[in-house]
């Protein structure tokens, strides 16, 4: 029993058992997708970025840099430290969101929907009016729990990308690309079609926040990684704000 459920999900366990009963089937199908949307939705608007800034300098990263609230311009912020947790936190919600698809509808239909709503709750956040992160971190995090094949070959293109162009928005735009492309190829026997319909939608949803990015590429202007980034305490942005209020 426990295993049909991971596999098929609560909702789906339940449904091979009204297949008879039409509308008791309708209903449990609609709450399968919808809990497999909302769960998900509600975890990505959790956003990690906003979160770190808030809690360790009473600050909001997206009035800062790019404004983007994702772990590169917390890189450029506030120091490698609070990246690297935010990026830790962001991919962590793309395996929670899939997972929790994965429990309310299983495999076939759960895992894929709520890793793409996760994505979207991370890039569209509810609590912070719908302007979050560019959703890297997070699709990497579904792409690891839906094909862990596709994972690591994405993964080291974007490593590549980056390490030979120092751009991380070239490497992102790049593995978004080929995202829908190698899933394609490179299915498993737990991937359904509509995987490939779903990556494609965050493949055009990811390369669209980056579109200033792509741009700042063509023009010489994009800022290129690096590490030479000074942590920043918490108690400096507080004096530096105090300074800056001082000095106003």
């Amino acid at each position: 029993m426990l295993k049909k459920i991971m596999y098929d999900g609560i909702f789906g366990y339940f449904l091979t058992n009204v297949e008879n009963n039409e509308g008791m089937f309708i209903l449990l199908f609609a709450l399968g997708i919808i809990t497999s949307i909302v769960f998900p939705y509600l975890l990505g608007s959790v956003n990690c970025g906003i979160v770190i800034s808030k809690a360790l300098y009473h600050d909001d990263i997206r009035e800062h840099g790019s404004g983007n609230a994702g772990s590169t311009n917390m890189l450029r912020t506030y120091g490698k430290k609070v990246a690297a947790m935010t990026f830790v936190g962001d991919f962590a919600k793309g395996i929670l969101g899939v997972l929790i698809g994965r429990i309310m509808f299983g495999v076939m239909f759960g895992a894929y929907i709520g890793g793409m709503f996760c994505v979207l709750g991370h890039i569209f956040p509810c609590y912070y009016k719908f302007k979050g992160g560019k959703g890297v971190a997070t699709t990497a995090g579904m792409i690891l729990m839906t094909n862990w094949k596709v994972f690591l070959v994405v993964l080291a293109i974007f490593i590549l990308l980056v390490y030979m162009t120092k751009y991380i928005s070239f490497g992102s735009v790049m593995s978004y690309l080929l995202y829908p492309l190698l899933l394609s190829k490179m299915r498993l026997p737990t991937d359904p079609s509509l995987g490939v319909i779903i990556a494609v939608i965050i493949t055009c949803i990811g390369v669209f926040m980056h579109r200033g990015n792509i741009k700042r590429i063509f023009e010489g202007t994009e800022n290129k990684l690096s590490f030479h980034v000074k942590d920043k305490k918490p108690h400096e942005e507080e004096s530096e704000r105090g300074d800056s209020d001082g000095n106003a």
